[in-house]
């Protein structure tokens, strides 16, 4: 250690809590956070004011950039040019700023995340709203302190006419918080502002009716008015904003088109992360993304894949991509040098009270300027009143001090008068400049007492904030540029999506399509039907359902597993069109198909959920009834819906209350009835009880039906196109198990039976046979017969072609036109788990011989 040196001990966590809570109050003071009354942290206040001290105003010539930045640095801004060049060139962004402070020319970067050219190449002036952040700044309107090395003085805030930040927001991170305002729209501001001042007492949801919502520079569309709400009551808030989105049809493609994104989105980022959305196969139904914009504006275009529903993959967007975003509000500005959570009143309040203060310190000033000219005009005035004493006074001087001397004394003058005598010009002594002096005299005292009166009243200078604000409207207003959309927030998918009733089919190799009943039209009974599917050689329509885009969608295999689907996620596609593979849609096994469905309402409901039940049948006659609640939990890889039996497969499953009756119709023309109570609640993995015996091993279960009206009839339809429609009297009520009753003739004619339903005459029936020709007909055409008759053809079958198909449609009461409303059979009854203990219960067997 060198001479004279000692070594001083301190205690190093005591350095280190002071030197880290100096650091982080300059950052919170001096760096990150904005002033309440300008909106500007020190960077951009000193980009400011050196612009407006190098003259680079918006009336005159732009500068480069580097002068400009080399001329706040080594003045003001002791920190890297980098921060000063970033903190102009975002001033300059049209995306960056609401209201832009710098007037650009050159490259000032891109949307897309690009850098500006550097500031040897690019140049800058102010534009006309930063020249009235600045306005007033020479009359000792604001405090001004010391720049870093002591040499010059710099404002501490800004005089601003313009209720900044509100008008283009802030964000900032700094040492234990952060700030994040948004920006919003100027006129609103404006008016806001002028509300307050005319009452102070103004609530905010007053205010609310004002400033209506923030209004982001790249405009979008703000979803959901709750957070906007908490943000303007507390200065916190979640406000979500969504891309601008439009369908279109580009070259017959489906396309979606965004032409404005949300605030602070980089687009090239957001089209690169949906491609690889798109890729990874998290979002469907996109087959290319464009960038097509260009000087003219934005323009994304999303081609779509042709079987590719437009609402659900721009709801995919919206949940997947930033084409959703939120901007988290966090109001934090420092008042009198302290950081404070602000609420919209609040910052109002504080922009106001800045302005009373520059109004106040303004006034003075020009006050303390025309009592002074004032003050030099008296001494003219007696000058010139007594212009000849005055001449000889200064003649007979021998220099300028003793002439001011000598007027003092001879005329009481003070020495500013006397030295601006002195100096006065010959010119002054014409008779028109006296009269000058005069005039100028008189107006600068009505001057004075304007400028009292102003500093006397607290209503007149309140009146001229007001006046200044509007004028900055007039100048700078322009209209909203996001859009609030007050009914949005957390809707779910079907919100966007129409509930209407649509046809699902399904064919004989598992493609699955929905259409809208609409394309469907009424023929007479006999007609020969319209083409309803283009299927591939060999395949043909299996399965026709009928259902609303809302509902909820169970599908049973044949092997006892049940899927689950929303309606829309089904692919829609035309009359004619194939459909989509079910193996795409839900992970069914390769040598498992559907073999039912089941429509139901909202699945997340318990009352709903407890209340029914699905009823099952396999084609070897077994039933079985689960309560509908368990199958309200849906997974990827399907769940146990029954346990089937080898040799045995699932045929059908219905929706029930628990009251209604079974009828199950066998291929041999007969049928049982049988109360759906018989057969009891069992879980999910049970295999279920006898529900009838079938007459031989050719024999099998072709369809159930549960009924709970008992006005209605039974529908049956053969192989051939015959069927016919009997009372549900004519068929007695047994214990299950039993062999059933007569329920249609079966002849070589008619073919083996393929259908049993439950109808009304308010029904239609939609038939599809195997070669895939529908037709629709009315049920009132069709007479009530016995069971034993062999009905009438329903359609006329040609060669080998048979029937696939057989659905109920109800007519819409409403639209007597020819677009009847189709109605799921939903009311079908719950179908419970049976135990194998069951299934010798109840095997009572009705005469298969009684015929009517």
């Amino acid at each position: 250690m060198a001479d004279g040196e000692k070594l001083i001990p301190i205690n190093i966590e005591e350095e280190m809590k002071s030197a880290y809570i100096d650091y982080s109050m300059s950052v919170i003071v001096s760096r990150a956070l904005p002033d309440v009354r300008d909106g500007l942290k020190p960077v951009h206040r000193r980009v400011l004011f050196g612009m407006h001290e190098l003259g680079v105003r918006s009336n005159s010539s732009h500068k480069k950039s580097a002068r400009i930045v080399g001329e706040v640095l080594g003045k003001y801004h002791p920190h890297g040019d980098t921060s000063v060049y970033d903190t102009m060139v975002r001033m300059a962004q049209e995306w960056s700023l609401r209201y832009m402070l710098v007037d650009g020319q050159g490259n000032f970067g891109s949307i897309d995340g690009d850098s500006p050219a550097a500031m040897r190449y690019t140049e800058a002036r102010m534009r006309k709203i930063a020249d009235d952040m600045l306005a007033d700044i020479d009359k000792e309107t604001v405090d001004h302190q010391l720049n870093f090395d002591d040499s010059l003085k710099e404002p501490t805030v800004l005089p601003t006419r313009v209720p900044n930040l509100l008008v283009n927001g802030a964000s900032g991170i700094a040492v234990g918080m952060a700030t994040n305002m948004p920006p919003h729209n100027l006129s609103e501001v404006v008016d806001g502002t002028v509300a307050y001042i005319d009452n102070n007492e103004i609530e905010i949801d007053e205010l609310i009716t004002h400033i209506k919502a923030p209004d982001f520079p790249t405009g979008g569309i703000i979803y959901g008015y709750d957070g906007v709400k908490e943000a303007f009551h507390t200065g916190r808030g979640r406000v979500k904003i969504r891309a601008k989105a439009s369908f279109e049809e580009v070259q017959g493609r489906e396309c979606i088109v965004v032409t404005e994104i949300p605030y602070q989105v980089n687009k090239a980022d957001m089209i690169k992360k949906t491609a690889d959305l798109v890729n990874d196969k998290k979002i469907e139904g996109i087959s290319n993304i464009r960038d097509e914009s260009d000087r003219n504006g934005m323009r994304i275009v999303y081609i779509l894949k042709r079987d590719a529903i437009p609402n659900i993959v721009l709801n995919m967007l919206y949940k997947y991509t930033a084409l959703q975003s939120s901007f988290s509000v966090n109001n934090i500005a420092l008042v009198n040098g302290r950081p404070q959570l602000l609420n919209v009143k609040e910052m109002i309040h504080h922009f106001v009270e800045h302005r009373h203060e520059v109004v106040v310190r303004r006034t003075q000033f020009e006050l303390k300027k025309a009592e002074d000219r004032a003050h030099i005009l008296e001494g003219l005035i007696i000058a010139s009143d007594n212009i000849d004493e005055v001449i000889a006074i200064i003649r007979a001087s021998n220099n300028a001090d003793e002439a001011r001397n000598n007027l003092i004394e001879r005329f009481k003058l003070s020495e500013i008068q006397a030295k601006a005598i002195v100096e006065m010009r010959l010119r002054q002594l014409t008779g028109l400049e006296q009269d000058k002096l005069r005039t100028e005299y008189d107006e600068i005292m009505l001057l004075i007492a304007d400028l009292k009166d102003i500093l006397d009243k607290k209503e007149r200078r309140m009146q001229i904030i007001k006046d200044e604000l509007l004028e900055v409207k007039e100048k700078y207003g322009d209209e909203r540029r996001s859009v609030i959309n007050v009914a949005g927030g957390d809707l779910s998918m079907e919100d966007m999506i129409p509930d209407e009733q649509v046809v699902i089919t399904i064919s004989h190799a598992g493609y699955i399509k929905r259409t809208p009943l609409t394309e469907y039209k009424t023929q007479n009974r006999g007609g020969v039907g319209q083409k309803a599917s283009s299927t591939r050689n060999e395949d043909f329509l299996e399965h026709l359902f009928v259902g609303t885009n809302h509902q909820y969608m169970l599908f049973f295999t044949q092997k006892g597993k049940c899927f689950w689907m929303r309606v829309f996620e089904i692919p829609e596609g035309s009359r004619t069109s194939k459909g989509r593979a079910i193996q795409n849609l839900i992970n069914i096994e390769q040598d498992d198909s559907v073999k039912a469905f089941i429509c139901t309402q909202d699945l997340k409901d318990e009352d709903y959920i407890n209340a029914h039940y699905v009823i099952m049948a396999t084609k070897k006659g077994v039933v079985k009834k689960t309560s509908l609640e368990q199958y309200s939990r849906p997974r990827q890889n399907g769940i146990n819906a029954i346990t089937v039996r080898d040799g045995d497969e699932l045929l059908e499953a219905k929706l029930t209350t628990g009251t209604s009756q079974i009828f199950l119709g066998l291929k041999s023309g007969k049928a049982i009835r049988f109360e759906e109570s018989k057969t009891r609640p069992m879980g999910r993995n049970a295999s279920g009880v006898r529900g009838v015996t079938l007459a031989n091993d050719e024999d099998e279960v072709i369809g159930m039906v549960s009924v709970h009206n008992f006005e209605e009839e039974i529908l049956v339809v053969s192989e051939k196109g015959y069927g016919k429609r009997s009372s549900i009297e004519d068929y007695r009520v047994t214990n299950r198990g039993g062999k059933g009753v007569k329920t249609i003739s079966v002849t070589d004619k008619t073919g083996g039976l393929v259908a049993i339903k439950n109808v009304t005459d308010s029904d239609d029936l939609m038939i599809i046979n195997k070669s895939g020709i529908a037709i629709r007909m009315s049920v009132e055409d069709l007479r009530v017969m016995g069971r034993a008759t062999q009905g009438v053809r329903l359609i006329n079958i040609k060669g080998n072609d048979s029937i696939a198909a057989v659905a109920k449609v109800m007519k819409d009461e409403d639209d007597l036109e020819e677009s009847e409303i189709l109605d799921i059979e939903v009311n079908t009854e719950g179908a419970t788990e049976v135990d194998d203990t069951e299934e010798k219960d109840g095997t009572e067997i009705d005469n298969p011989d009684t015929e009517e």
